[in-house]
């Protein structure tokens, strides 16, 4: 990460004074660095340039700077949730043109592998992820595979921001293979729980949330429409049988919390499916007789493919998705410094952080 560079890191002491740069670098677990990058130039064959507006910050961005994420090394520049302008294109086969305003599809897959052979890039054996296991958008211009851009026509910035997110949550959908009337218990109330809601209504799907959270509880009650919250607790069984008649036939677990996880088991109905959406580094046991019992169907989702962001955007434009209450937080790239401690604080209340750059 070459250039002049401005450190700061989340200490006791008070805000940092708002800085000077084109990149924001996490150098180490809790220590940010505002630095000067090379510009990129011309974009090489089947790569667009593009100007990055918008930067989203998800729970896979807090566990890095917390140093809990997975896979991770450092420095890394963080940002995998972008909402860019194209500069410029170097792919003749492309629709693309500069002036576009893009969401960016951030998992670089290498297209040879046998799931990128099925139609199933998402989980490619070399996967990549942009500010994950490569620099990804906290920085003013980067580079970017044409093939990875999905225009969004006249959205804001903000919204183009939030399709990433969104797209795990379909995507989630997707898998689960919800039917119309179907009750669908989601479990975690966060980013990524929410991000489900609006696709299984998109399906006629019935959602149920519970979380441990009455706060996150009120929010989905509050701005994403649904009916029915539970807290999360040893009688959830018995709750959920009482407010439906009986368990749901779909659980999606968006914790990645190992003993929410393994609990579910225990929340869906004979025949029914888990999908877990959240993660964590260890193993889920669970009971062979009551899943067999039950027959029960267990999936995995990882990451998004290509038509979830499509139509995600699609559903955007057309007001079928309000992206509205999902920004809680908001700050200029430069404020960041000062910003951090308060969007950190227990009580911040904050549901998505956007960066403006």
């Amino acid at each position: 990460h070459a250039g002049a560079s401005d450190t700061f890191c989340q200490t006791p002491g008070g805000a940092a004074p708002g800085i000077a740069m084109n990149a924001i670098v996490l150098e180490k677990p809790g220590c940010f660095a505002a630095v000067d990058r090379p510009d990129p130039g011309d974009p090489p064959p089947g790569m667009a340039r593009v100007r990055v507006h918008r930067v989203g910050i998800c729970g896979t961005d807090w566990h890095a700077y917390h140093g809990r994420q997975p896979f991770f090394s450092y420095p890394r520049i963080l940002g995998h949730e972008l909402g860019v302008e194209i500069e410029a294109v170097n792919d003749p086969a492309s629709p693309l043109r500069p002036g576009d305003r893009c969401a960016v599809e951030p998992y670089l897959n290498c297209g040879q592998c046998i799931a990128c052979r099925r139609g199933r890039g998402n989980c490619c054996v070399n996967m990549q992820v942009m500010g994950v296991h490569l620099d990804g958008g906290m920085q003013e211009h980067i580079l970017v595979p044409a093939r990875k851009l999905h225009p969004g026509g006249s959205l804001a910035f903000e919204q183009l921001a939030l399709v990433e997110t969104l797209a795990i949550g379909r995507h989630a959908v997707q898998r689960a293979g919800i039917e119309a009337g179907e009750q669908v218990l989601v479990l975690g109330a966060g980013p990524i729980g929410l991000s489900v809601l609006p696709f299984v209504a998109e399906s006629g799907g019935q959602a149920i949330v519970a979380d441990i959270s009455r706060q996150r509880l009120a929010f989905a009650r509050q701005h994403m429409n649904v009916a029915h919250t539970l807290e999360a607790g040893d009688d959830l069984p018995r709750r959920l049988t009482n407010l439906l008649g009986d368990l749901p036939t779909a659980v999606i677990d968006a914790t990645g919390n190992p003993a929410s996880m393994m609990r579910c088991f225990d929340l869906v109905a004979p025949s029914g499916r888990i999908v877990f959406v959240g993660l964590f580094q260890g193993d889920v046991t669970f009971n062979d007789p009551n899943f067999h019992r039950r027959e029960t169907t267990l999936l995995a989702t990882r990451n998004a493919l290509a038509t979830d962001f499509q139509t995600i955007i699609r559903l955007i434009q057309q007001g079928r998705i309000d992206t509205t209450p999902w920004i809680t937080h908001q700050a200029d790239a430069a404020d960041f410094p000062k910003v951090l401690p308060d969007w950190l604080a227990p009580d911040s209340s904050l549901l998505k952080a956007v960066l403006r750059f």
